[in-house]
């Protein structure tokens, strides 16, 4: 039996509109990692990413890509060695930059047909969402996994209609006073965070979202072919 053949099982002919596709994913943490791993496993061909650390002993309680053997390392050369070990008809093309207005266009400067945000500085998810939105590239951000216990429920929802959660707060106020007009796709929980000293996580928190950000843009791709 092929290596996809479980996929394939499935999704049957749809399965070819994914591993032509070329996707983007901004930054290798909680979320992003684990968006990395799913999309390795369904023989995606070509996927972009981007992302400015090395890995810590602190990310080794969430983080797929993070084990002992990988601290200190950049984790854009563990991701592209990741997915050569899974998926060796992949092309990973890594990017070690931190994003910014000023370079965005730089970092996205190719048509994707998808690009999925799972960074969490402010500043860098405004500049994507706007370059994005005049690009007519289609995105989708992930919202706030921190400082949460309790059984996740993630959905996807436009920004500018998200309830309980601080990061899309913060977006939403920023996007306002530029003015910006249109719908930006999250995924997001409406879990209340907890109030804690520090931010934290548990692990099944960015894998769910990452699940749930994988599942929306394998199903908007397919659903277009």
């Amino acid at each position: 039996m092929e290596e996809n053949s479980r996929t394939e099982f499935v999704l049957k002919e749809k399965t070819k509109s994914l591993e032509n596709s070329h996707i983007a994913i901004l930054g290798l943490g909680g979320v992003g990692g684990y968006v990395l791993e799913m999309f390795a496993r369904m023989n995606i061909r070509e996927i972009t990413v981007v992302d400015c650390d090395e890995f810590e002993k602190s990310n080794l309680n969430r983080q797929i890509l993070a084990t002992i053997q990988t601290i200190g390392k950049e984790k854009i050369v563990v991701a592209k060695e990741r997915v050569e070990s899974i998926n060796s008809e992949c092309k990973v093309n890594a990017k070690k930059i931190r994003i910014s207005e000023e370079n965005v266009a730089e970092v996205l400067n190719e048509k994707y047909d998808y690009v999925l945000d799972c960074i969490d500085d402010v500043n860098a998810k405004i500049a994507v969402i706007k370059f994005c939105k005049q690009n007519k590239l289609p995105l989708l951000c992930a919202m706030g996994t921190g400082n949460r216990y309790k059984n996740p429920n993630f959905v996807v929802e436009d920004l500018f209609k998200t309830s309980y959660d601080g990061l899309a707060r913060k977006l939403r106020t920023e996007l306002k006073k530029e003015n910006f007009v249109g719908k930006v796709d999250v995924a997001y929980t409406k879990e209340n965070a907890e109030k804690t000293t520090a931010l934290g996580s548990v692990v099944y928190y960015p894998l769910l979202c990452a699940g749930t950000m994988v599942s929306f843009v394998t199903n908007q791709i397919i659903s277009k072919n």
